[in-house]
């Protein structure tokens, strides 16, 4: 399942603090930058399913340097399949085993993430990239949009993702 990983401030100065965010098998850095409230992957532009990446040979580990990004992870092995997660600037390293659904979406004004990934041998990045749309996927929709979809929530309040539901218009399940 997911994990939250903590990291270790090890100096500080007059105004200035160190943090070690190594992730030891670490072995691909991703610098993502959202530039405002963006949802990544986009939904479907023409039915407007949510959309999501999915790594079959990737582990992500992402801290988020900047603002808050929220991340919808569904895996549809775990015993609670949909959670949501949100990592705020100075939180943890959120870790997303490879085979999750993830998609997120920033803050209104934006965030930075760092992904200290690990991928496997011979990684093709256009096969770990590829975007998935739930409307095609049986499953994945009734995970995140059935009325049994109740999402586990994790540093984020329900009374918080309605209010996202509202500036966000339809990314968050009416049953959250």
């Amino acid at each position: 399942m997911y994990e939250l990983l903590p990291y270790e401030r090890f100096r500080d100065t007059p105004s200035v603090r160190f943090f070690d965010v190594t992730v030891e098998t670490s072995n691909a850095r991703d610098l993502v930058i959202h530039t405002g409230p963006a949802v990544s992957p986009p939904n479907d532009s023409k039915t407007g399913a949510w959309q999501f990446y999915l790594h079959p040979h990737q582990e992500d580990n992402l801290l988020a340097v900047s603002g808050g990004r929220t991340f919808y992870l569904v895996n549809l092995v775990w015993d609670q399949p949909f959670h949501i997660v949100r990592l705020d600037s100075g939180g943890d390293i959120l870790r997303i085993p490879p085979g999750t659904f993830h998609r997120s979406i920033s803050d209104p004004d934006g965030s930075v993430v760092l992904n200290q990934a690990v991928r496997e041998p011979g990684v093709s990045l256009e096969r770990e990239f590829r975007v998935y749309n739930s409307a095609r996927i049986p499953a994945l929709m009734k995970a995140t949009h059935s009325s049994a979809a109740t999402p586990h929530l994790h540093g984020i309040a329900p009374v918080h993702l309605r209010g996202m539901a509202v500036r966000n218009e339809s990314h968050i399940p009416s049953e959250c």
